[in-house]
Order: structure tokens, then C-alpha cells, then sequence
């Protein structure tokens, strides 16, 4: 079985990137994309992840987008920065606070939190680290913006709610048109280091909204509206200026607003929309050009 694995893995990295995320369109999606003529948020995502802005690469890039953040917003927007070494030594991890979260910038999912660093050691995280840094992003998702960033681990400060909680992200997906105020559709993601993670959505009035994107159940009880929820969508729309479509993660804890990152082909097109429909609503939404 293992040589199969590592014969069909070759397969694929042979594949053309247009290829694979087709197959992959099919796989999650439920049917082979358009690419000449892309009509759902999907298909379109899937087009930018193929033919990038070349602005995406240092936007995308957690550590590069700090200096574009702290641009267009205050700097207590930002996430402290405890640490970005260009080698993780025993010195880095002797220095580090007694709670932190370790990052990768190139790359989605790769956080590690750590509440507690009596509870952890130096040679774990240190190994991680390394699986990080050898992790080839653009090979996972062919985005192609990805394999332009170069590899680095850092630490932020980290977050919690007034339940010490790691804060709910606010996903604030922003469509515009022709320099008009943006259409905001926000995904709320709970309990993202839980046992019960949750993704409800919502329009910008705090209406919950009757579809799902991506793999995460919603919530029994719609979580309540954040108490700065005019805060949120003013970040996010200074954030997105400039951008047909961009989607900006937000934390929003004890009243503050923290920037998390920019995302410009979430789930590299191939993110599930259930019902269907959405998808074609969301491609209408989005007019690039």
C-alpha cells in the first residue's frame, strides 16, 4: 500500500496544474470546471489560483502583509510579534513567552497554539518547524502566488476572548465593483482549536444565512453579533480596497480588531458550496477587470 500511495502521489505532482485542480473541482465540487468561460466563485478562484495578481504574493505572504496592514491601519491592528527568526533555535524557544502561537507564512493551517510552553519542548516544536518549512505549499494547492514566498516561522502574541478562548475568526469575504463600496458576506468560524468547531454565515447586517462553505457544520444557536461588528466591516473595507474580491480574516476579541491574513483564492477553487446555487451567486458577485 505504501508504494501505491507514493506512485499515485507522483502521478499527480506530474499532473498540469490546470489538470489537477480540474480534478480536484470534480472531486469536492461535484463537476469539471469551465475554464475558458468561468461563471461560478469557484471557477473564477480556481482562474486566479492558475494566472495570480502579482500583488497576491506578498499579501499572502503572513509575514510581507504586516508592512501592507500597517499601512492602511493603526498598528495595534496587528497581532504582536514576538519573534521571526531565520533559524529556530533552543535561544528562540528559551525566549519565547509562557503562551504563544507558532506560524508558518507560506502556507494555510500551519498554526500551532500553545497555551502553555511548560507543557511542550523545544524538539517537538522544532520538528514541526521543519515539517513546515519543507512543506511546498503550491504543491498541495497550485496556487501559484504560493511558490513565490520564501518559507519562515514566527511567533505572535496570543489571542484569547474574555472566556480565555482562542477568539472567533471572522472570515469578511468582500466582492466590489468598480470602486464601489463592497458587498460583505462574513464566515464566522468558532471554536477553531476545539472539539466543536462551527462555521455559521452572515450578511453584513447580521443576518444568518441559510448555506454553507467548506466542511464545517453550523451552529445550533447563530452565534450573537460581535459588539463590534461596524468596527469589523470598516477594517475589512479598508483592507479590500483596491481588490475586485478579496477575503479578509479578522479577530475580534474584548472589543479590539486584530488582523489575521488576506486570502485570495480561498480553497484554491475547489471549496464546496451547499446548495449549489450559491456558488453561481457568488460568481456574479465576483467581476474581475
Amino acid at each position: 500500500m505504501p508504494l501505491i500511495r507514493r506512485m499515485k502521489d507522483f502521478a499527480k505532482s506530474t499532473l498540469p496544474d490546470s489538470i489537477f485542480l480540474s480534478l480536484l473541482h470534480k472531486k469536492y465540487v461535484g463537476r469539471f470546471p469551465n475554464l475558458m468561460r468561468p461563471a461560478t466563485f469557484n471557477e473564477k478562484i480556481l482562474q486566479r489560483s492558475l494566472k495570480p495578481d502579482p500583488r497576491y504574493v506578498s499579501l499572502t505572504d503572513k509575514l510581507a502583509v504586516r508592512s501592507y496592514v500597517s499601512g492602511k491601519l493603526a498598528q495595534k491592528h496587528l497581532v504582536p510579534l514576538i519573534a521571526a527568526p531565520l533559524v529556530f533555535t533552543r535561544a528562540v524557544f528559551d525566549s519565547l513567552p509562557a503562551s504563544f502561537v507558532m506560524k508558518a507564512n507560506h502556507g494555510s493551517s500551519l498554526v500551532e497554539v500553545i497555551r502553555d510552553k511548560s507543557q511542550t519542548s523545544f524538539e517537538r516544536l522544532q520538528h514541526l518547524a521543519e515539517q513546515w518549512l519543507q512543506t511546498d505549499f503550491y504543491k498541495i494547492s497550485r496556487e501559484r502566488h504560493y511558490s513565490e514566498i520564501k518559507p519562515r516561522i514566527f511567533f505572535e502574541q496570543l489571542l484569547l476572548d474574555k472566556r480565555g478562548k482562542v477568539p472567533a475568526d471572522y472570515k469578511v469575504h468582500c466582492f466590489r465593483r468598480n470602486g464601489a463600496s463592497p458587498t460583505m458576506y462574513i464566515s464566522v468560524i468558532s471554536d477553531r482549536f476545539g472539539d466543536a468547531t462551527r462555521g455559521d454565515i452572515f450578511d453584513a447586517c447580521w443576518n444568518r444565512l441559510d448555506f454553507v462553505i467548506g466542511y464545517y457544520p453550523c451552529s445550533e444557536e447563530p452565534p450573537g453579533a460581535p459588539p463590534n461588528l461596524a468596527a469589523i466591516l470598516d477594517t475589512a473595507t479598508t483592507l479590500s480596497e483596491g481588490f475586485d474580491y478579496v477575503r479578509v480574516d479578522l479577530y475580534a476579541p474584548s472589543d479590539e480588531v486584530y488582523f489575521g491574513e488576506l486570502t485570495f483564492t480561498p480553497g484554491a477553487g475547489v471549496l464546496p458550496f451547499v446548495p449549489d446555487r450559491i456558488d453561481y451567486e457568488w460568481g456574479r458577485l465576483l467581476q474581475e477587470g
